[in-house]
């Protein structure tokens, strides 16, 4: 009874809440349907000739019960994900002594599968890292908040060790839009070849080698086979970095060894400073808490983001107009998308990632949403015919007694655009000569317009059009008059211009 009476309590307060004046942006949809979209919604209702951008009250509770319920549960690691002074035991920089970093190495190498040992060449990158890099810590643990649950669920999936999750830092610092010098991509820093070879779409609209979620896949598949080749996760490292062949090459050298220390001489020194850089990131995440490291605030959480698949191409700006999303946050959300545009292509599951108190507002009103990209899409300039789709392209083949105004007229379109479609100097064309058309009049191209010609001097009759009537049609009753000189006396620039009633000026 009590959970009722505070449910209803807390219903009460939104719906109140939702009685505040807001600002609301009207549009046009295709039912000529007025649109309006609230800047700040809390409540939907409806009427006969307006819609409000709906949000459900009890939804949005239970997202609020759940995130409190999550975000208290075991599933966030209070000493690296942290929000704020409060949250985190702030402790000194303390002196780290060698021996203090043997003891942790030490205990590092007993509970992973890695050969953790210490030497000085690791224990300068550590040095290094907590002298020179606090800041860039700072900002990869900010990412870590996101990406790292994320790494975590996969890395299970395919049992492959949770520390591998620090791989993504050594090669991206947590970029999903990393790009390396030479063309590796993305927080696993996929080269082109090995991305297409996991199925990793690249396209002028995306780049799957900076989705988040299915280059994590991909490199956790890459991961495990290059584990089945080596049998240790060190020299899973090196070969992630140089190489499987390159490894081979070195092991060669080596003798046949197949432990990474005893091949390192034979690597380069990029390669053979990778593992040590990797030991060092893993120390650093590890005892961040002793080194006084934490995350920047208001980090986005992974658990506090949802996805939903779109069903027709939407921008990040229409999003942004819709939601009230900031394009920012969508970038950072959904970084594999080239243009800050979500495609939309039959049989292809493009999905975009949203904060959970957005996901809400999105899926309760998709239909608005879409008719608003419609008419935003509407306002933007067609296509030039040069563009128009093949599928849209037909032959004409030249007949006896035809001749080009009337193959024209015959298909839609514009003499002039007969002409240029077909590279005719002149209007003279042969009987079994084939012409291009372009049928679609969807994105009709206007003519080229002539320069005036002052016919006040000429004879002049006028037609008043009927219906029915065609361009063509109209030129057949009189002798040596063609569509395109209808055109041109009277400024006709496309064939939809031909309405009852007007007054047409024919030139004898």
């Amino acid at each position: 009874m009590k959970n009722l009476i505070y449910i209803a309590f807390l219903l009460t307060l939104t719906y109140g809440f939702s009685q505040k004046k807001t600002e609301s942006l009207k549009i046009q949809n295709s039912e000529n349907t007025k649109v309006h979209f609230n800047d700040n919604p809390a409540l939907f209702f409806t009427n006969s000739d307006s819609l409000i951008l709906q949000v459900h009250p009890q939804a949005m509770l239970i997202d609020s019960l759940w995130m409190n319920k999550l975000i208290k549960s075991p599933l966030y690691d209070k000493e690296l994900y942290v929000l704020g002074n409060d949250e985190m035991l702030v402790v000194d920089l303390e002196e780290l002594s060698t021996e203090l970093l043997k003891s942790r190495l030490k205990h590092l190498n007993s509970k992973t599968p890695f050969k953790i040992e210490y030497n000085p060449q690791l224990e300068q990158i550590i040095r290094t890292y907590l002298q020179k890099r606090k800041s860039s810590i700072s900002t990869i643990m900010e990412r870590a908040r996101y990406f790292f649950p994320m790494f975590e669920e996969h890395l299970a999936k395919y049992n492959i060790p949770m520390e591998l999750k620090y791989l993504a830092v050594i090669e991206s610092a947590l970029n999903p839009n990393a790009r390396s010098r030479m063309g590796a991509t993305g927080l696993w820093q996929f080269m082109y070849p090995t991305g297409k070879f996991y199925n990793l779409e690249v396209s002028s609209y995306i780049d799957e080698r900076s989705d988040p979620y299915r280059a994590t896949e991909a490199a956790c598949k890459y991961l495990e086979s290059l584990y089945k080749m080596y049998g240790d996760w060190s020299m899973v490292l090196a070969a992630y970095n140089y190489g499987p062949g390159n490894v081979s090459k070195a092991i060669r050298r080596s003798g046949g060894s197949t432990n990474y220390w005893n091949i390192r001489k034979y690597l380069p020194s990029e390669t053979a400073a990778y593992v040590p850089a990797f030991y060092a990131t893993l120390y650093i995440f590890e005892y961040a808490k002793e080194h006084n490291l934490k995350s920047k605030e208001k980090a986005i959480s992974y658990y506090a983001t949802d996805t939903v698949q779109v069903k027709r191409q939407l921008t990040f700006a229409q999003i942004n107009e819709t939601l009230n999303v900031d394009i920012e946050v969508l970038k950072f959300l959904n970084p594999q998308y080239k243009l800050n545009i979500i495609p939309y292509i039959k049989d292809k599951n493009y999905i975009l990632t949203l904060p959970i108190k957005d996901i809400g507002n999105f899926v309760s009103n998709e239909r608005l949403i879409y008719a608003y990209a419609d008419l935003e899409d509407a306002k933007e300039e067609k296509p030039l015919q040069e563009l128009i789709k093949l599928e849209d392209k037909i032959t004409h083949k030249v007949r006896s007694g035809e001749y080009l105004g009337k193959i024209a007229a015959k298909h839609g379109v514009a003499e002039s655009n007969l002409k240029k479609w077909n590279n005719l100097k002149s209007s003279r064309i042969l009987v079994g000569q084939n012409l291009v058309v372009y049928t679609k009049n969807t994105n009709p191209v206007v003519a080229q317009k002539a320069t005036p010609v002052n016919n006040d001097n000429k004879e002049h009759t006028y037609y008043i059009v009927k219906l029915g009537d065609s361009l063509w049609s109209i030129a057949k009753k009189y002798s040596n008059v063609s569509v395109q000189n209808i055109k041109d006396w009277n400024n006709i620039w496309s064939v939809n211009s031909l309405k009852p009633g007007i007054k047409l000026k024919i030139i004898n």
